[in-house]
């Protein structure tokens, strides 16, 4: 949703069931909340299934990011489109996501992303793109100021692999390929996280490390250790105060996940809410609410590719689903995952499915239901 809550911008895949080839193009929609009117605003090159071309708003309604390529030259990047004007100019990296404030975006080699997991970065010819043996010198993270277009690589993965703390390092390292997986800014654009994950060359199970820093690179921490990631878990997230992360993980040993908190540094870590699932969301304004999913296969599912979109009450422990869609059961890359997420408003849930054979986009305004709680959003 567009800063002024006006303006929804989505992807439109050009195919739903088949890999994206290097070249193909989805096109970049822009929808009027007012007017319910849509437009195609851009086409781009730079996508894959599960993110699209990674669109996201910068600091105004003229700033609209996407991933594009160039098919002569097989470069990544990030555009910056005013969709009203048509006017754009490109960035010197590609982006993962874009900071609160619309400011910066930050963004690790999204052409290598499929090695990490299929179905988050941007394709080009394989051939051109090199693997990552051992904890790699030059792939990292980059941020770019969007106004200037300056460019730092503040870490790379060697910096995370052998400086973060507590250690992650083992030996013959080498024989495994390191990738980062996700960046994600906090709510107050001052401190980054991502997946560090490896696995060995010659095949085998990968292992994964969820690590924090400042935006400027310095105080790495390891807040979740890979035996801890190893016992199950999945999804990471801040939470609204920037300090603290969400994760789906097992801290009890036995069967399903339970929703937690850990700080940056992999401190205090507590169980905040059970069972776990999906891929929850804090309110973006401190109010005691979680908004999740659930993966198909999950247990508080009935696994017939109906999943719920779950509303937790952290204060009172209940919880409520605001709707069930469905989701299919495709597994894998072409899976639909609902992926709940507030608006900044926290008005809002906007949510995927899929319905008519394709896939779809809703918003749910759920402030009377907030209201009736009596919470409130001013």
């Amino acid at each position: 949703m567009s800063p002024s809550g006006r303006y929804v911008a989505l992807f439109k895949l050009p195919y739903e069931n088949v890999s994206p080839k290097a070249g193909d193009a989805g096109q970049v929609i822009l929808v009027d909340l007012k007017t319910g009117k849509e437009k195609v605003v851009a086409q781009s090159r730079g996508w894959e299934v599960q993110l699209g071309a990674n669109v996201q708003w910068g600091k105004s309604d003229h700033e609209l990011l996407f991933n594009d390529v160039d098919t002569l030259s097989w470069k990544a990047f990030c555009t910056v489109l005013d969709p009203f004007s048509g006017k754009k100019r490109h960035l010197g990296g590609t982006v993962f996501m874009a900071s609160s404030d619309g400011r910066k975006i930050a963004s690790y080699d999204l052409m290598k992303s499929t090695y990490a997991q299929v179905g988050y970065g941007v394709i080009v010819p394989k051939k051109l793109v090199k693997r990552n043996f051992g904890a790699d010198q030059k792939d990292g993270i980059t941020v770019i100021d969007i106004n200037s277009g300056k460019s730092k690589q503040i870490v790379t993965l060697k910096d995370l692999y052998q400086t973060t703390i507590p250690s992650i390092q083992f030996k013959n390292s080498n024989d495994y390929e390191f990738y980062c997986f996700q960046i994600k800014w906090n709510p107050q654009g001052t401190r980054l996280l991502t997946t560090l994950q490896w696995a060995p060359v010659k095949g085998g199970p990968r292992k994964r490390s969820v690590i924090t820093m400042r935006s400027d690179g310095s105080e790495i921490r390891t807040a979740i250790t890979p035996e801890q990631w190893e016992k199950g878990g999945h999804h990471v997230n801040w939470t609204a105060d920037g300090e603290h992360l969400s994760m789906n993980l097992n801290v009890d040993g036995k069967e399903g996940l339970e929703l937690i908190e850990v700080k940056y540094d992999g401190s205090n870590l507590k169980t905040v809410f059970t069972p776990g699932s999906g891929h929850p969301s804090y309110h973006p304004k401190g109010l005691p609410l979680i908004i999740t999913d659930a993966y198909p296969n999950e247990s508080i599912t009935a696994r017939n590719g109906i999943v719920p979109i779950r509303l937790l009450n952290m204060a009172s422990g209940k919880e409520e689903n605001i709707v069930e869609i469905f989701v299919s059961k495709i597994d894998g890359e072409f899976r639909i995952d609902p992926h709940p997420a507030w608006d900044k408003t926290g008005r809002y849930v906007i949510f995927n499915g899929y319905i008519n054979n394709t896939r779809n986009v809703f918003m749910a305004d759920i402030s009377e239901w907030l209201l009736k709680q009596g919470f409130s959003l001013k």
